[in-house]
């Protein structure tokens, strides 16, 4: 595909693929504050409607790496096409199921259509655009990315308290039809490879992927490695990936091309997407249950409180689109993670008085970091890359991104229950009748409504606090993370044509 050739309708083909990017990330947390109403609508147990959410997730990545192989042999376009529909459709039939069954089914499906549309349309704008521009045209494409899964709970609690939960899953219906619609009129297909099918090595990466999400998803609610069946998925994933990974090295045609680990940027590129990806989506994970459940904040707010982090990711894109052309990527996305090291620090010093606009601050910091990590993040890891190889690898960094995205929310909401319980017990051992506050709070509570209601209230006040402390740890882990990875950077090759062509 020509960028000269498709200048005239450049914009027309961003905005179309965008829509459809942007229907897809906001699908990734739109339907999490939903699940309540789903729950009660389906008659379902909390484990059952969690499926909702996990058949989704298991399905779009384990489908992320047949992008590749599926655009060469009936073409990117086409793939495109299908995937536009299947999503829309698989929409509207969640958006109509009566059991909880065919949610399930229908949501997995959702996951099966969705898995290549940020992929593909990654590669598309770094077709369509000329080398010069792919700094901008990465910063357009991260605005869907990157903000989408921020906005999805605002517009979930929105269309779940003003109208139904179905609404979640029927918004991507007119989106859908006018992505189709451009996408049909604007994109231009690719050419057609002959290429063998590599069944086994597919097999044997969807299995490993689908038992690691499976793991990470289940892990918290069945006590981790205390269950067999995590003792097990935990296994097949290891075993798996271990072949994999042998079977890729030595097949005749593999169903991962090994010419894509071979270029330096991309390997680094998917280790900092990963980080990326346990930063934005445990933060997002955490942040609703810190302000709701022990703030007391109604769903709404929470999602008023959080929409902010967007804003600042779109302005911060907007900035780096034009400073990438001029200063090395590098300390672009230093900058970045620096900036997200801050807002996690000072989040990590948190209480439970703090007003919304602290938390607001904090986002809007957090936001503008990622955002300068993530457009420049785009650009350099693809910088070296040959065309040809552009949709894998597009697909394996939208993979390394939700799989930092799922190990990320699993690890940090099981350490957050771990730092509770243990900061419960450190906390308890001060709440003796010999501290003068302590003694006289449980007199002046039994003496209107007895020693058993003043002893709940204070261990409700003391599970309460312990339980902030431990969201306050993980902030803190995960802005050490940040901070650690900086020194990584050394590791990219910025070319000096490269350069010399963005300055151009």
């Amino acid at each position: 595909m020509s960028a000269v050739q498709d200048s005239s309708k450049r914009g027309l083909i961003t905005i179309s693929i965008m829509l459809a990017t942007i229907m897809q990330a906001v699908d990734t947390t739109i339907a999490n504050v939903a699940l309540p109403n789903m729950q009660g609508s389906m008659s379902a147990t909390s484990e059952q409607i969690a499926w909702v959410l996990t058949s989704y997730i298991v399905a779009a990545a384990v489908m992320t790496p047949m992008t590749g192989y599926l655009s060469a042999i009936i073409g990117r376009k086409r793939l495109f096409v299908i995937s536009v529909i299947g999503f829309t459709l698989s929409s509207v039939l969640c958006g109509v199921a009566v059991s909880l069954e065919q949610l399930v089914f229908f949501r997995l499906l959702q996951g099966v259509f969705g898995a290549g549309l940020v992929p593909l349309s990654q590669a598309v704008l770094l077709d369509t655009y000329p080398k010069e521009k792919h700094g901008s045209a990465m910063a357009i494409w991260g605005v869907g990315v990157m903000v989408g899964p921020i906005l999805g709970p605002t517009m979930g609690g929105y269309l779940t308290e003003y109208y139904n939960w179905r609404w979640v899953f029927l918004i991507n219906v007119p989106v859908g039809l006018l992505a189709l619609g451009g996408i049909l009129a604007f994109v231009e297909e690719t050419k057609l490879e002959k290429r063998r099918f590599d069944l086994f090595g597919f097999s044997l990466i969807g299995l490993a992927i689908g038992a690691l999400q499976l793991m990470l998803d289940r892990g918290q609610g069945e006590d981790w490695f205390a269950s067999g069946e995590i003792i097990l998925e935990c296994i097949v994933a290891v075993l798996f990936i271990y072949l994999f990974v042998v079977h890729m090295m030595t097949a005749k045609q593999p169903f991962i091309e090994p010419e894509l680990f071979k270029d330096r940027n991309l390997v680094i590129g998917l280790v900092f997407i990963f980080i990326v990806g346990v930063i934005l989506l445990a933060t997002l994970a955490l942040l609703p249950p810190f302000l709701q459940n022990l703030m007391g904040f109604p769903v709404i707010t929470t999602g008023e409180i959080l929409a902010p982090r967007g804003i600042g990711s779109m302005c911060s894109m907007l900035i780096v689109g034009r400073l990438i052309n001029r200063v090395d990527v590098r300390y672009l996305v230093g900058f970045g993670l620096l900036l997200t090291a801050v807002s996690l620090f000072e989040m990590g010093q948190f209480n439970l008085y703090i007003s919304p606009s602290d938390v607001v601050r904090t986002g809007i910091i957090q936001g503008l970091g990622l955002g300068f990590v993530f457009v420049p993040l785009s650009t350099v890891t693809f910088s070296t890359l040959e065309p040809r190889l552009r949709t894998e690898a597009t697909a394996m960094f939208s993979l390394m991104r939700n799989i930092g995205s799922s190990i990320g929310i699993s690890i940090m909401v099981t350490l957050a229950s771990r730092f509770a319980q243990t900061n419960h017990a450190v906390l308890g051992e001060s709440l003796t009748l010999f501290r003068i506050p302590v003694k006289q709070q449980i007199t002046d509570v039994a003496l209107t409504e007895g020693p058993a209601v003043a002893i709940a209230q204070l261990n409700a006040e003391l599970s309460r606090q312990a339980a902030a402390i431990g969201y306050l740890n993980d902030f803190q882990i995960m802005a050490w993370m940040a901070l650690l990875s900086i020194p990584l950077l050394i590791f990219f090759r910025v070319e000096k044509n490269v350069e010399n062509a963005q300055t151009a």
